[in-house]
């Protein structure tokens, strides 16, 4: 009987990293949301970092587009997230793009000592690129999920974030009047258009 109270133990202390990958408003931060409230349902200790520059719709809270919320840790770099999580059980990071390459490194540690890890973010900037740490968060996660926003301009599934705004760099906070969703076929359409004027 001991024995097997230790086997359940360890079992529930095994960690893992699981990600929540797509475009903007393709319901990565509700879906993060939902998976941290059922942890906490569960009894769980749990903790949510975002980056302190992501202050959209508030400095504490993770907000997602539907408007439903979750209370943060806003932290200025990754490092911190390990600082904070201490005996955390589960440990989510929000909009985890915009965080270093070190991030990576601290979702490898948390998950090694049998923290729960979810991470959700943008897979891909404005341009289609892979965005920031995210290719190799996912690359060492046990789980991904890829979401999918709906297409304004033809209803499909929707995969990149298209920036209606000129400014070009890699890094531009916004909401629906900066950035909509659209698939492949659109996006390219819309791309053609720009470089034909």
């Amino acid at each position: 009987m001991h024995f097997l109270e230790n086997s359940v133990d360890h079992v529930n202390k095994r960690g893992s990293i699981e990600v929540i990958a797509g475009s903007m408003f393709s319901g990565k931060t509700e879906e993060l949301i939902r998976r941290l409230k059922r942890a906490k349902i569960a009894g769980l200790k749990v903790e949510i970092f975002k980056p302190a520059m992501e202050n959209r719709y508030s400095d504490t809270l993770v907000v997602s587009h539907d408007e439903r919320t979750i209370t943060s840790t806003p932290v200025e770099n990754a490092s911190m997230i390990m600082l904070l999580a201490g005996d955390v059980e589960v440990v989510g990071i929000d909009e985890a793009q915009f965080f270093d390459d070190s991030v990576v490194e601290v979702c490898n540690e948390l998950a090694d000592r049998g923290t729960r890890v979810i991470v959700a973010g943008l897979d891909m900037d404005y341009s289609r690129e892979p965005f920031g740490p995210m290719p190799a968060i996912m690359a060492i996660a046990e789980y991904v999920s890829k979401v999918h926003a709906i297409c304004v301009e033809c209803g499909n599934l929707a995969n990149y974030s298209y920036r209606k705004a000129e400014e070009r760099k890699v890094v531009l906070l916004g909401e629906q009047d900066t950035y909509k969703p659209l698939c492949r076929n659109c996006f390219n359409k819309i791309s053609e258009g720009e470089t034909d004027k």
